[in-house]
């Protein structure tokens, strides 16, 4: 399992249609999210910025997932919300893990 993490900026006002449109995520996007290899995606906020941390079982996880049909669709309804880079990516950056700690507490 690999731990990743991305910073994502979101255009002014878009945050409640964010939450809104992933608080009901399809099931189908659900299953290709589980397919690709990711085992779990959390997505915080600091309007208008959001971090997406996720775990990963496979390396080329996002990659599968992003070209997916129904990330396709997805991509549609969250295109409007997301600022892009000059190449017409989301603008996003990976970030490193410098600490990591798990513990026994609440087990």
């Amino acid at each position: 399992m690999k731990r990743v993490a991305f910073v994502m900026r979101l255009k002014d006002g878009g945050l409640a249609d964010y939450v809104r449109h992933h608080n009901n995520i399809w099931p189908e996007l659900v299953a290709e999210i589980e397919k690709s290899g990711l085992a779990q995606i959390t997505i915080f906020e600091k309007d208008p910025m959001l971090v997406l941390y996720s775990e990963i079982y496979d390396e080329g996880a996002w990659n599968k997932l992003w070209s997916s049909e129904v990330h396709d669709r997805w991509a549609e309804i969250m295109n409007p919300l997301m600022h892009f880079n000059a190449d017409g990516i989301v603008d996003s950056t990976l970030v490193n893990e410098v600490f990591h700690l798990e513990t026994n507490a609440g087990k």
